[in-house]
């Protein structure tokens, strides 16, 4: 019964945003702490779950990073976006799909080359990469042509979502397929480890972590948004930057983690997975349970954003020939992600409301 009464708190928006306002900001300064022990936490549970699970089963850590780990990062997102759509908010439920796409690539796959050497995965990222460039890709052609269409008002309805979800499906059959087929190519750039943990353990230490961390982003933003506001931090400021960064957040905490144990290819294969989940699973299923309209704004700035940012990601892996990702490339990405932040935050493009 209390276990009901606290998720109740934490999933409803309205009702967790009421409890913290009650709260004296001293607590919600001590908060703001425990969460980010309990994602720094949940992080380092999440990334040796992986290698031990990996371990364990055989599968590369790449191909559970692209599905488990992907799927546990991006199931919060898709539970806003559905919700969004339900509530006729079009514009939050597909902003908040490509909005990832663009952070997850752009700023943590940007940031992860630039702190650290990430092997070029050739297996993997030459057909997970492939399929996470098509969907998107797909996705730009459907609205584009909803536009011609229907000029006045774009629509991705229902039949987009259910084919989104359709191809989600084959997509976690071919990476299981991929996977087994080639194990040992699927596992380059992977470093050896030492097996401690069974295989309920681990699966025990991934899940809980995901657990931890998507807990510790989801209490975590909205308790500094309310500490941000009472110092006079102007609030559209606060939306912004607290938005963008409660939409990354999981998946940022993982890479860095990754990074600090020395397993970068968990974070490639997040990132790419993430990607491709984010376009079929979170704007499918808000597709899905309610027509999504287009706003005006996707066709001018999110959607080119997005295909600069995956495009260049795909062309960085068909150059280096060394199967090595390069720091300047690290740069790039995180600098296109960051025109995209100042030109919606100080210009007011692309602002979805």
């Amino acid at each position: 019964m209390y276990l009901s009464h606290i998720l109740t708190w934490i999933i409803d928006e309205t009702r967790l945003n009421q409890l913290l306002a009650g709260m004296p900001t001293w607590l919600l300064v001590l908060m703001i702490g425990v969460c980010i022990i309990v994602l720094s936490k949940g992080a380092d549970w999440l990334v040796e779950g992986v290698v031990q699970l990996a371990s364990r089963t055989g599968l590369p850590r790449i191909v559970i990073g692209a599905t488990i780990v992907s799927l546990g990062t991006t199931t919060p997102e898709a539970v806003v976006s559905v919700t969004a759509a339900w509530m006729g908010s079009s514009g939050l439920a597909l902003g908040n799909g490509v909005g990832s796409i663009i952070a997850d690539t752009g700023l943590i796959f940007g940031l992860t080359c630039i702190l650290t050497r990430v092997p070029v995965n050739r297996y993997i990222l030459d057909r997970t990469g492939w399929i996470q460039v098509a969907a998107a890709t797909l996705l730009v052609i459907i609205a584009l042509t909803a536009l011609v269409k229907t000029p006045v008002m774009p629509l991705l309805h229902r039949w987009v979502g259910f084919l989104f979800l359709a191809l989600l499906g084959g997509y976690l059959y071919l990476s299981y397929l991929w996977a087994r087929k080639g194990l040992r190519l699927a596992r380059q750039g992977e470093t050896a480890t030492a097996t401690t943990a069974g295989v309920p353990w681990a699966l025990m230490l991934t899940l809980g972590g995901l657990f931890l961390v998507v807990l510790g982003a989801r209490i975590l933003v909205p308790t500094a948004a309310e500490v941000a506001q009472r110092l006079g931090v102007p609030e559209d400021v606060v939306a912004a930057t607290m938005v963008a960064l409660g939409t990354s957040l999981p998946e940022l905490m993982t890479a860095l983690a990754a990074i600090r144990r020395g397993h970068p290819e968990i974070m490639v294969g997040n990132v790419v997975g993430a990607d491709v989940l984010n376009c079929l699973f979170v704007i499918g299923a808000a597709a899905a349970a309610r027509p999504l309209q287009v706003p005006t704004n996707f066709y001018t700035f999110h959607f080119p954003a997005m295909i600069m940012i995956l495009y260049s990601f795909r062309i960085f892996i068909m150059i280096n020939r060394d199967n090595w990702f390069k720091r300047w490339q690290g740069f790039w990405l995180l600098g296109v992600y960051g025109v995209y932040i100042v030109l919606q935050y100080t210009l007011n493009v692309g602002q979805v409301h």
